[in-house]
């Protein structure tokens, strides 16, 4: 059974991950610019305060898993005011031990394990939007112990080190996800399979992706009519129906062309076409090249 969330999260492929150990001590503050890649982390110890442009400022507590899959520009600190130290982390040197804000020495206010990974594919800022901006989840033991796998394995230097990074984070995705509270997210992926209405038409758009899908047998699907439906779906998924499907057909197919032991006619087949010559109009008005340069340039 294919499920949106588990592929969603296949198709990001994310990949190398960096972490860092991080305490703040007294009166201390760090804004940190727009960095665009996903980053983590998890309160080992004691309390902070984390801002993310244009959302409330959260209280951090021990325990406790943030995930920005875009990361937008935010700021870290203690409770006392201060103005933050300003760090660009696309130049910013990679520290080697742990990295101390505020008062040198002694006992930290607070401790963290943060870190960062890319996601590979090509469409990473389609099937990002369909996410949170922020992810917070508190009491989620399960996500402290993947956080803390990932920093040992990040450490280490041992044979398949980069499979098992991949598999971890591919692991902490989901997790940090499916304990994300869907009726609450902003419009997307997961708002959209929380809809008792609409995860049904969701998740037949993505097991039967090469079914030639119409608006009505999808309403169908989610016991709606087809006007309510395309209300519904648009207001809480942040996307029209077809215009979801077509983007996920067209993120599918790319997937299936880099890796290019598959036929035209069998990607055409396996995203919804009838011809491998609809498949490629449709293709090249979509992504702006036919599939065959697309699939040579990768």
């Amino acid at each position: 059974m294919i499920d949106p969330l588990s592929e969603v999260i296949a198709l990001l492929q994310p990949r190398t991950v960096f972490s860092k150990r991080i305490s703040g001590a007294g009166r201390w503050g760090v804004r940190y610019s727009d960095f665009g890649q996903p980053s983590f982390c998890v309160v080992l110890e004691g309390r902070c305060l984390l801002a993310v442009d244009d959302q409330p400022a959260l209280t951090l507590e021990a325990g406790d898993f943030v995930l920005l899959p875009a990361t937008p520009s935010f700021t870290l600190s203690g409770f006392e005011p201060v103005t933050p130290e300003r760090i660009d982390p696309k130049v910013a040197p990679s520290p080697t031990g742990e990295v101390r804000h505020g008062t040198r020495g002694g006992k930290p206010d607070v401790r963290l394990l943060g870190g960062y990974f890319v996601f590979d594919s090509p469409d990473a800022a389609l099937l990002v939007s369909l996410l949170p901006m922020l992810i917070h989840v508190r009491g989620v033991e399960r996500l402290s112990v993947l956080v803390r796998l990932v920093g040992e394995e990040t450490g280490e230097r041992l044979s398949g080190r980069e499979l098992v990074l991949t598999r971890l984070v591919e692991v902490l995705l989901i997790e940090a996800l499916r304990s994300t509270p869907g009726e609450d997210a902003p419009p997307g992926l997961l708002r959209g399979l929380a809809d008792a209405r609409l995860a049904p038409a969701m998740q037949q758009m993505h097991r039967q992706l090469g079914r030639s899908w119409t608006m009505a047998q999808l309403a169908k699907k989610a016991a709606l009519s087809r006007s309510a439906f395309f209300e519904r779906f648009t207001r809480t998924v942040g996307l029209p129906p077809m215009e979801y499907l077509l983007a996920w057909r067209m993120a599918v197919a790319k997937n299936l062309l880099r890796q290019q032991d598959v036929g035209l006619a069998e990607v055409a087949e396996r995203v919804g076409y009838s011809s491998a010559s609809t498949f490629s109009t449709a293709f090249s008005r979509y992504v702006g090249q036919s599939p065959s340069r697309y699939a040579r340039a990768c």
